[in-house]
């Protein structure tokens, strides 16, 4: 489900892991490393994009365009969510400089941006878990 996002979900399963024990195992300072990992990863999932597009020589429209592509790309699914900032960057980027090849450039930046961000999130994700299991294994 493309509304629910899945570093979220990781971490509400994990801190209800941990408190059906009544955090005896994992406690403060786990669950606070696990909450520090699920907020790089929204940085790193911002970061990807916006890194991508500016190395391809993204206009600040391209970056509105990639944003709002990735907006409307939600309410389509997964095709949406690959296809929308795609779209939305070259869209941004031929209004502001009526140049299709660079346009084109930019949103295989921006794509490729999100694609390295998701692959960083997934570790991030295996990271948080792995974190859980070692305090959980040592206890607090």
């Amino acid at each position: 489900m493309p509304l629910l996002p899945g570093i979220l979900l990781v971490f509400a399963g994990l801190f209800l892991a941990a408190w059906t024990e009544d955090f005896a195992r994992v406690g403060a300072v786990g669950l606070s490393i696990i909450g520090l990992l699920a907020a790089l990863s929204f940085l790193v999932d911002f970061l990807g994009s916006l890194l991508g597009a500016k190395r391809a020589g993204a206009s600040p429209l391209a970056l509105v365009g990639a944003t709002i592509g990735a907006l409307v790309g939600l309410f389509f699914g997964i095709a949406g969510l690959i296809l929308g900032p795609f779209v939305g960057a070259v869209a941004g980027e031929y209004i502001a400089r009526r140049k299709l090849d660079q346009a084109g450039k930019v949103g295989l930046g921006t794509w490729l941006g999100l694609l390295f961000a998701a692959v960083a999130k997934v570790v991030i994700a295996f990271l948080m878990i792995a974190t859980f299991f070692a305090f959980y294994i040592l206890g607090k």
